[in-house]
């Protein structure tokens, strides 16, 4: 049935899977994609959206690199939003609302239109080891498909179990059963593994809501876009989401079911993620708080079904139903399906290397929920590297990671094989020590060079990043070279209460003080004269704004990237024993020995390993 042997296997067609697939077949590797449910490729199984804060850079990253799901964001998007603008531009985040179903399809005909790529549906029970390297999967019917390397990205699906109130039953997903068999395999052969827990709200049917009583959320005046190629255009009508709140009454009803919740009564053990509670979390860790925000949100351009974004729940679905009723909004409301929760088995994530290849199974590498990460773009990312890794050591190719001035995907990575998890991780601007250089804006600058050098990303990608950063870089150079006179600048200025100027200066001057923007320099005829001789797009003018007004801000976060990042060329020897050096605290003994660092810059970020720590085994290195 399978006579050839597979470059990579990708086992789980989630947001990982589908970008690991993608990877791997556009580097050339012969590619097949396993899942359970060939039409359950890219489901969205929580919310319906793409990116936020922090998840929107990633997009971007994952785009400019030359994966698949910008784009598909942008050709089923019925609603786009940039967050934080009244921020800086390092906050600055891309987020759509999706239709999930088109979103779905999208993404199925992206990869059926990849060359390279096989799918088959089946559950993959079991790898196949030989010599502590994997060399195929074994499927539930006893299948075997031999593989040069196996992307693992099982989501929610290993061992899951779903909690609804007292009920509880086996599931990877709403309606689809769980995988069983790896955890246990993998288990033997020596790896640690744990559970952890996420949820999902009720889904409701949108006719039987009072909008008129909602605060409605449209999107952005002027919506942008998340590929930075041409080949998709930004919404030109766009559906509205809608803001209400919960009520002490809500709450009252929601904590009768406490007594029935998993999540209080010793069922559910496993962690949940901190930063995306369930409303029964909520109310009883902040019960100083009488309402929190529900965000409604429409499923698609024509369904009429609906998503309770901020109403996670695992409570009976009786009480699920008579609180949200008590919701203004909702009096009426009517169930698709209620809530749940879903523990799952993860794999503490220090058992991974940089590529995201395991240390102790070689060509086998772990991508998505698995890792113990919440959220589609942390899983779309990981999937992305691990695709191209796995591509490349077949090819017998240098390994692709990212650094953390480099990536928020880096930052992701890092994070995870350096300090764990416990709890599900979700990436914030927070964890980007260098966010001034990890923009939003310019993803394509940094990563698309790369992802050419590498093979995936296209050399029409490529070329439209250079002419962007071309374009960009000549206008801010127009602005250094050109002055204004102060009858010309002082009416600009003195409509900002910007102080005035007495005598011409340079543009880039101007420009450069905090409350003028780029819409105050077009009213300079020589700014509007060279944007439409140049036939510049939003994004060059955007760009070039950025780096004239937080030009000292970039060039100092620079630098200090520059200097921290020395210590990520000074390379540990693979296996180092670290208990001949005793002048090292224990805990640091123990936690080096464990993660096996590759450089020292990465040693000092580990949890327990303190700056003395590392100057000693600088010493001891001879450094």
């Amino acid at each position: 049935m399978f006579n050839d042997v597979y470059d990579v296997i990708v086992v789980g067609a989630g947001h990982a899977g589908s970008e690991a697939a993608a990877a791997a077949a556009n580097m050339g590797s012969k590619t097949l994609l396993v899942t359970m449910n060939l039409q359950n490729i890219a489901q969205m199984s929580c919310n319906p959206a793409m990116g936020g804060i922090a998840k929107g850079q990633i997009v971007r990253e994952i785009d400019a690199l030359g994966g698949y799901s910008g784009i598909v964001s942008d050709t089923s998007a019925i609603q786009f939003k940039m967050l934080n603008k009244s921020k800086g531009p390092a906050m600055w985040s891309p987020r759509v609302q999706s239709d999930r179903m088109r979103f779905a399809e999208d993404w199925r005909l992206m990869l059926e239109g990849t060359p390279n790529l096989d799918f088959y549906q089946e559950m993959v029970s079991g790898l196949l080891i030989e010599n502590h390297k994997v060399v195929g999967v074994k499927t539930s019917l006893g299948v075997e498909i031999r593989a040069k390397s196996v992307v693992l990205t099982n989501g929610t699906f290993l061992n899951g179990l779903i909690h609804i109130g007292d009920k509880n039953f086996g599931g990877g997903r709403a309606g689809e059963k769980a995988a069983t068999g790896i955890t246990e395999q993998l288990v033997d052969l020596g790896f640690d593994s744990g559970r952890m827990k996420t949820g999902t709200p009720p889904r409701v049917d949108g006719r039987s809501l009072d909008y008129s009583k909602m605060i409605e959320q449209p999107g952005d005046e002027n919506p942008e876009k998340f590929s930075y190629l041409d080949i998709t255009k930004p919404l030109q009508n766009q559906r509205s989401c809608y803001m209400t709140y919960t009520s002490e009454v809500v709450h009252d009803l929601l904590r009768t079911g406490f007594d029935r919740s998993p999540m209080f009564n010793g069922r559910i053990k496993s962690l949940g993620p901190r930063y995306c509670p369930s409303i029964e979390d909520k109310i009883n860790r902040f019960a100083d708080k009488d309402r929190h925000q529900l965000f409604v949100e429409p499923e698609g351009w024509n369904t009429c079904e609906v998503y309770v974004n901020g109403f996670s729940t695992s409570l009976p679905e009786d009480v699920q139903f008579k609180a949200l009723r008590s919701v203004v909004g909702f009096e009426n409301v009517k169930f698709f399906r209620p809530g749940y929760a879903i523990e799952y088995d993860y794999f503490p994530p220090t058992q991974l290397k940089h590529t995201l290849e395991t240390k102790l199974i070689e060509g086998l590498y772990f991508a998505g929920q698995i890792n113990g990460t919440t959220g589609y773009e942390e899983a779309a990312s990981q999937g992305l590297m691990a695709g191209i890794n796995a591509s490349l050591k077949v090819q017998e190719k240098d390994p692709f990671t990212l650094k953390r001035d480099e990536a928020y995907i880096g930052v992701l990575i890092d994070d995870l094989i350096t300090k764990g998890t416990e709890e599900p991780y979700r990436m914030f601007t927070s964890r980007a020590e260098y966010r001034t250089l990890l923009r939003q804006d310019n993803a394509d600058l940094r990563l698309t060079p790369k992802g050419y050098e590498i093979g995936l990303a296209s050399e029409k990608r490529l070329r439209r990043m250079e002419e962007k950063h071309e374009a960009a870089e000549k206008f801010v150079q127009f602005f250094a070279e050109t002055s204004v006179k102060p009858e010309d600048a002082n009416p600009v200025l003195e409509s900002r209460d910007s102080s005035l100027i007495r005598q011409s200066d340079k543009m880039f001057k101007i420009f450069s003080r905090p409350n003028i923007g780029i819409e105050d320099m077009r009213k300079f005829e020589a700014v509007e004269t060279y944007i439409k001789d140049n036939d510049l797009d939003n994004e060059v003018i955007e760009q070039a704004e950025i780096q004239v007004k937080y030009s000292g801000y970039i060039s100092k976060e620079k630098n200090n990237a520059d200097k921290l990042s020395r210590l990520e060329y000074v390379k540990i020897p693979a296996n180092f024993d670290y208990s001949q050096i005793k002048s090292m605290s224990f805990e640091a003994r123990e936690k080096l020995k464990k993660i096996q660092p590759t450089t020292v810059s990465q040693a000092s970020r580990i949890s327990g390993v303190s700056p003395n720590d590392i100057s000693v085994l600088l010493v001891y290195m001879g450094r």
